[in-house]
């Protein structure tokens, strides 16, 4: 199943994607897409109904994040070989773990605001996890059991805020609108092997990106696996899983994104993403 949140920010309705396209309204059978609604007893009911008897929905809505009240939503830094040659880093010896804040969440093709004295706004495409059941201390063989589905994250990135800024990551990677999700959460039933899917962004018609997941360095059952050892992982958390070479950090020179920009990007099977760039107002 393609799953989705549509309607106006903050008031979204729960949708499945038919297979002719069209949105259908799941809002008679569960209130939102999110926390226990993503377990595999509900994702089940769900795959029983007849879209055709669901009713459609009229006209051209806008898309939200793909899953509602995230709880958690985790990032795992340098996790291609091959980006982390391109930023000067070395392969890590465990996951480089760090958070994107739940306020940074927007819909897949909202603006994405560049903040306030930022010079070094960045994208990255990224295959994202979302987490169907309760896990801690999970072996990784059973890994993949706690997964719901999967979606698309554009991990935007502050790199002055993230790197040249003392701390850590975090505040390079938090600010509001840097976490678009979507357009929908893809159940697993559809993504035969997440660790073979093309993924690629473009600015402004240029593709930066072009990788697949099958050169992550962590796969996804070890990371389900790894991070369920510091805390406990719960329906609705999303774990992104890094991204591939051609960020704009890497670029020579680097290329960094300016409002008025537009990024375009999408994961094979996942969907697509469409974002317009704009200031900070002030």
């Amino acid at each position: 199943m393609k799953l989705l949140r549509f309607g106006p920010r903050g008031h979204e309705k729960p949708g499945l994607l038919d297979a002719d396209g069209v949105i259908r309204d799941l809002s008679a059978h569960l209130p939102d897409l999110e926390g226990h609604h993503l377990g595999r007893d509900s994702l089940t009911r769900l795959a029983e109904l007849d879209p055709q008897r669901l009713p459609a929905v009229a006209d051209e809505p806008r898309i939200g994040p793909c899953v509602g009240r995230v709880g958690k939503f985790i990032c795992i830094g340098l996790n291609y070989s091959d980006h982390a040659a391109e930023t000067g880093a070395e392969v890590p010896p465990e996951p480089v773990v760090f958070n994107k804040w739940t306020s940074a969440i927007c819909g897949p093709n909202d603006d994405v605001v560049i903040p306030r004295d930022s010079r070094k706004t960045d994208w990255e495409v990224e295959l994202g996890v979302v987490i169907g059941r309760h896990a801690r201390y999970v072996d990784e063989a059973d890994a993949m059991d706690h997964v719901a589905g999967y979606c698309v994250v554009n991990d935007v990135s502050e790199r002055e805020f993230q790197l040249e800024r003392s701390g850590t990551w975090d505040k390079g990677k938090g600010c509001d609108t840097f976490g678009p999700l979507g357009p929908w959460l893809v159940t697993p039933d559809e993504v035969p092997d997440p660790h073979a899917l093309g993924l690629w962004l473009e600015v402004d018609g240029h593709r930066y990106q072009d990788g697949n997941t099958r050169t992550m360095v962590y796969r996804i059952p070890f990371l389900i696996s790894y991070l369920s050892r510091f805390m406990s992982l719960q329906p609705g958390d999303i774990i992104s899983t890094g991204t591939p070479p051609g960020v704009g950090m890497g670029q020579q020179p680097p290329v960094y994104l300016k409002p008025g920009q537009q990024m375009r990007l999408g994961i094979e099977g996942l969907g697509e993403q469409a974002q317009h760039v704009i200031a900070e107002p002030h």
